[in-house]
């Protein structure tokens, strides 16, 4: 039986000896996976905190310090290109080397990052450094987390698929990509809430999450298994290719994660200024009043995945057709909104259609390759997923392109988010890929009842 099998749960049923027996030859428990992917869903929650903190402080922060709009989405843009050109990288080294290590360098990348990055901030509002210093000194802290950190969450996805069947997958990956998706969407509202102490204390909360998830990964993360690629080269198989990115299985998935990207990096980069520009807020305000709607984005974040995703085990076609239409509704509502209510309902309905898509685009991704390239796919899904991050900056807020697109019309860059939206329901509407998923997992149903995986 191949490593993939082995490393899975065995059946709920077993007797003591005969989990004993299992765990002596490899095998994970029910309580250890149980165990295990609650600590991956609060790892993978506080990395999307990290992601989006600096959404809903830093704004503020970069208009006392000094610094223009596009200075302040830069500081997460190098991090975000670093995170693409790095995400598949560890991905494929977790095929090699195992999950755990690539999660624990991530973890403690992120922690070490949002600590410096929360200093320098306090040492420029001190007044200790100059802009002309603060900035790139900024920069280069988040690129910590943008190369390092990214192997966190393509390791911990291939950690869930290497532990789950094809009918388990779709609920198992979406879960960690939706604990993901929640983070980057309430990390802004943690912000709201440490900032009450100091601005700058939201970054040392989320980081002590980091070195306790870390700590977490270290001692209860069970990965007795030996990775699927050293085993296949032990057994005579020879070195395999590494999954590309313009594979066949794999390129729908990461042409549909850019768009994705592109569109949730418009509300998350932007929603900030729009709300300041458009009820014409008082920058001492601004960040509670934000922090207000994405929490309201972060609820229903969290409802899309545990009252819908968890409870009814929608399929992967469900999650991206509905979730489009959600999206192309909430980007409508951020063009009308006038109103302080209209803005924050679009918001929510935000939350609800990413986190019906964002999980849908990772389980998709994942059931279409085999359990061997369950790292390589992780990161390239996870990679692409920044591309938003640089190309929203830079079309909307770039001022060298001879006029800045938000600046002209605040509502453009929602506008552009409804019509990408449309191209995602497209794709879920009439791929054929979708047909081929559905076939898929019925081939597969079979076959898995028959090994008795559970």
């Amino acid at each position: 039986m191949s490593s993939f099998l082995e490393d899975r749960e065995p059946a709920p049923d077993m007797s003591g000896d005969a989990v004993a027996e299992a765990f002596a030859a490899g095998v994970t428990t029910p309580a250890e996976r149980k165990r295990a992917f609650q600590i991956l869903f609060l790892c993978q929650l506080a990395g999307g905190m990290g992601q989006t903190l600096v959404y809903a402080v830093m704004p503020p922060i970069a208009r006392q310090l000094g610094m223009s709009e596009f200075e302040t989405t830069m500081i997460y843009s190098l991090s975000s290109l670093l995170w693409i050109i790095t995400s598949p990288f560890w991905g494929r080294r977790s095929d090699i080397v195992g999950r755990k290590p690539i999660m624990m360098v991530g973890l403690l990348a992120f922690a070490i990052s949002t600590t410096i990055f929360a200093c320098l901030v306090l040492a420029g509002l001190w007044g200790w450094l100059s802009l002309g210093i603060l900035f790139p000194l900024l920069l280069l802290s988040r690129s910590i987390f943008g190369g390092l950190g990214s192997g966190n969450g393509a390791a911990a996805q291939a950690y869930v698929a290497d532990r789950t069947t094809r009918s388990e997958r779709a609920v198992g990956v979406a879960s960690l990509g939706a604990a993901f998706g929640i983070g980057t969407a309430i990390g802004p509202g943690v912000a709201a809430a440490f900032a009450v102490i100091h601005v700058v204390a939201p970054f040392f909360a989320v980081a002590a999450l980091a070195y306790s998830s870390a700590a977490l990964i270290w001692f209860y993360l069970p990965e007795r298994t030996k990775p699927s690629h050293r085993v296949s080269e032990k057994q005579g198989e020879g070195k395999r290719a590494g999954l590309k990115w313009y594979d066949r299985r794999a390129l729908p998935w990461v042409v549909i994660s850019i768009i994705l990207s592109f569109a949730q990096s418009i509300v998350m980069q932007l929603c900030a200024f729009y709300f300041i520009d458009m009820l014409h807020l008082k920058l001492a305000e601004a960040t509670q009043m934000v922090s207000v709607g994405l929490m309201a984005m972060a609820m229903a974040a969290l409802f899309a995945q545990i009252g819908l995703i968890q409870r009814f085990n929608l399929s992967v076609q469900f999650l991206l057709r509905w979730g489009s239409v959600i999206i192309i509704f909430s980007f409508a509502g951020l063009v009308i909104g006038y109103s302080y209510g209209i803005l924050v309902t679009a918001l929510t309905l935000s939350g609800l259609g990413f986190g019906l898509l964002r999980p849908g685009l990772q389980a998709g991704a994942s059931l279409s390759v085999s359990h061997r390239d369950q790292g390589a796919m992780a990161g390239l899904i996870g990679g692409t997923s920044a591309t938003g991050m640089i190309l929203t900056p830079f079309i909307f807020l770039n001022s060298f392109i001879g006029f800045n697109v938000y600046e002209r019309m605040h509502q453009a860059p929602f506008i552009v988010g409804a019509l990408l939206s449309m191209l995602v329901l497209a794709f879920a509407l009439f791929h054929p890929l979708m047909k081929d998923l559905k076939q898929s997992a019925e081939n597969y149903e079979d076959e898995e009842e028959g090994i008795g995986i559970q």
